[in-house]
């Protein structure tokens, strides 16, 4: 497995990126899966999205007023949506929106994605599609004359950028090699999830742990990944045996009635109790939105990040977005 050389430090500014990382971003034509990313190429982006937090206290850019971002959302999905389209108005760029892609288009008609999106294509520089089928982005990707940016297809498939900016806000606060992390929730269909287990595997003597109800575990494919390149996991049903030795805590819905005991969600839901068993330097992420699973008492505790996390997102796609239009 490759060996992690991300360094602690985040104050190198974008435009002092060694030549490697340069050449990296380079060759990023779209965003598809989170399997893409290199070591360099989060490197690049860590650091670029550090200098966007600067970006943005200081009001945002101009640099990108001539640039205009598509999001073609098939799915409706207001914190993904806003997040790209804010991130694009603090580059100074310009968006064209549309949240119910499938109802609202002639694609009710039984226009392909395809044909939608080599028409948006000619109106865009970058388009942020949220598809209902997996493997839907890729489809997308396949015609596009401009960058494709998956935010999120179909039930089982990725959100690469929530999961780079779930590492992101690892890294932010420690190490990310040697890092344990327990991913809690309904896995199988997971989006999140399976994307950040496939950037985890990037860096050496990560252990996962996987903790759902067994019918709803993490697919094989991503467990034949790990085992590809050597990643320790255990598959879990019991979060309390495990929630007092992981450092990150990532937790994702289960929606009831799709669990045979639909009575047991609760058994996975992060509360007050949990929080005493936890490490007292613990991260607890949650994607958002959230239900049950992850009580509002827990907001308080200072070793949860979720709002936090939600707001890395802002930077983390201004910085992709730089990534995909600088290419001059």
């Amino acid at each position: 497995m490759a060996k992690s050389n991300l360094s602690s430090s985040n104050q190198i500014a974008p435009h002092f990126l060694e030549a490697e990382d340069r050449s990296e971003a380079a060759r990023l034509r779209h965003v598809v899966e989170s399997q893409q990313f290199t070591l360099p190429l989060l490197m690049d982006l860590f650091r670029r999205s550090h200098g966007m937090e600067r970006v943005v206290a200081r009001g945002g850019t101009l640099e990108y007023q001539n640039k205009i971002l598509a999001t073609l959302f098939y799915r409706p999905s207001t914190r993904t949506r806003f997040s790209f389209e804010a991130a694009m108005y603090r580059l100074g760029g310009k968006v064209l929106s549309t949240e119910q892609a499938g109802a609202f288009s002639s694609e009710i008609a039984g226009e392909q994605v395809e044909d939608s999106i080599r028409i948006i294509a000619n109106y865009s520089d970058v388009i942020v599609v949220r598809h209902s089928e997996a493997g839907g982005a890729q489809r997308a990707a396949r015609v596009s004359t401009v960058p494709i940016i998956n935010a999120g297809d179909g039930d089982g498939g990725q959100h690469p950028t929530q999961a780079l900016l779930d590492l992101y806000t690892i890294y932010r606060e420690r190490p990310l090699v040697g890092l344990s992390v327990a991913i809690i929730g309904e896995l199988d269909r997971g989006r999140t999830a399976r994307s950040l287990a496939y950037l985890l595997a990037k860096f050496d003597r990560v252990k996962i742990f996987f903790v759902s109800p067994p019918e709803l575990q993490m697919k094989p494919d991503i467990l034949e990944y790990l085992d590809e390149h050597g990643v320790r996991y255990e598959l879990e049903s019991d979060v309390e045996r495990v929630i007092g030795e992981v450092d990150v805590v990532y937790q994702t819905r289960i929606r009831p009635e799709r669990v045979v005991d639909g009575g047991g969600v609760k058994r996975y839901a992060i509360n007050s109790a949990l929080l005493k068993r936890m490490k007292s330097d613990a991260l607890i992420l949650h994607p958002l939105p959230r239900t049950v699973e992850l009580d509002k008492d827990v907001d308080d505790d200072p070793r949860a990040l979720y709002f936090r996390q939600a707001a890395n997102g802002l930077y983390v796609r201004m910085a992709l977005l730089t990534m995909l239009l600088d290419k001059d």
